[in-house]
């Protein structure tokens, strides 16, 4: 299982508060944390991308308060989270700036994974920072997510960010090595499940609670987790993150419940964009632009005839050759608007019609299905 993560070209990590905040102090565990940063330098040196998605606000953000380890009111958690936010961006950046790894921070909350323009605009910001060699450290935005901080978790967020961004693999680490029949912190008889390749009624029943006073998640969500992770084509693990170095661990053959999937994140991505949205408009080309996208290839502008329906940038829209004949349909990097002022034209004069330098593509490969 170890060689799911080895061969993944994008990876996301979820780092849980019980794991990078002492619980006892409230201080941050830096050894730890350099180690892990170890583990990031390495899989990027051999070429994946790696994402993470930190707790550790709130945590940290209770010393600084002086705020113990009481359960805090909502707007005590917004305070913490706050105070807290400054100090998990800047140790994740002295950990890898050892390695000269960029760091950049990018706080999401629930809409922005769920409403399409503000998704859009994540997953782009995103996969720009990894185009450019960044690794992004993604937080819930608990300063302003009212509804996330009582019943939100980043084990969810993780698998969504992991969905937006198209990764392999996602990887939980956590105060326990993975999945077991029973909470083995009850019940030292509980059988360790090492992979789960359907997430069944049965399985559900294994999930217990969370286990920490910073901690809003648990086995439950990390079971939903992984039914996200499922459907977006991507490889999850449940893994010990408590001693250092926890993804060579994981790599060298170390002990964790892999959820895995048949699925790609491609073939995921391409069956949503065909079964799940409505189409809001058409977009018809030439027989030279039929030609190039039953080649694979990007519909670009210049093979653009028509454009109908009243779509905006991000929407589905349905592909149509030269008799009219639906050809496919794929998301739309332009509104019909803009699309309708560049049909037929290079993409080399976008920046001069539309006043802004937009995608050469009209709809990216990538976002495209026929048939």
């Amino acid at each position: 299982m170890s060689e799911r993560l080895l061969q993944a070209k994008r990876l996301v990590i979820k780092i849980g508060s019980s794991l990078l905040v002492d619980q006892k102090t409230g201080a941050l565990r830096r050894d730890w944390l350099d180690a892990l940063a170890d583990d990031v330098a390495a899989c990027r040196k051999r070429g994946q991308d790696v994402l993470l998605v930190s707790s550790g606000a709130i945590a940290l953000g209770r010393r600084s308060l002086d705020l113990g380890t009481r359960v805090l009111r909502l707007e005590d958690s917004q305070a913490a989270a706050a105070a807290g936010q400054i100090r998990l961006a800047h140790a994740y950046q002295e950990s890898l700036v050892r390695h000269e790894v960029p760091v950049a921070q990018i706080l999401l909350t629930g809409d922005d994974t769920e409403r399409r323009r503000r998704y859009l605009n994540a997953r782009n910001t995103l996969l720009a920072l990894l185009a450019h060699g960044s690794v992004p450290v993604v937080n819930e935005n608990d300063t302003v997510a009212t509804e996330e901080i009582r019943f939100g978790d980043n084990d969810r967020l993780a698998a969504r960010v992991a969905a937006m961004i198209g990764a392999d693999c996602l990887v939980l680490l956590s105060d326990i090595d993975g999945l077991f029949s029973e909470d083995p912190r009850s019940n030292g008889g509980a059988e360790f499940v090492a992979e789960v390749a359907e997430i069944t009624p049965e399985i559900e029943a294994m999930a217990g609670a969370t286990g920490s006073h910073d901690g809003s998640g648990g086995m439950v969500t990390k079971l939903q987790a992984a039914r996200m992770a499922a459907q977006a084509g991507c490889a999850m693990v449940i893994t010990d993150g408590s001693r250092p170095h926890p993804l060579a661990r994981l790599e060298n053959g170390g002990r964790g419940t892999w959820f895995t999937t048949s699925a790609t994140p491609a073939s995921a991505r391409k069956r949503w964009i065909a079964a799940s949205l409505h189409a809001r408009g058409s977009i018809t080309i030439d027989a030279g632009a039929a030609r190039a996208l039953s080649q694979g290839k990007s519909l670009l502008p210049a093979g653009v005839t028509a454009v109908e329906g009243d779509f905006q940038r991000g929407d589905a829209v349905v592909v149509r050759g030269p008799d009219s004949a639906a050809l496919g349909r794929g998301l739309t990097a332009y509104s019909m608007a803009d699309a309708g002022r560049i049909k037929g034209r290079r993409s080399s004069e976008i920046q001069a019609i539309l006043g802004f330098l937009g995608r050469e593509e009209m709809i990216h490969r990538d976002d495209l299905v026929l048939g």
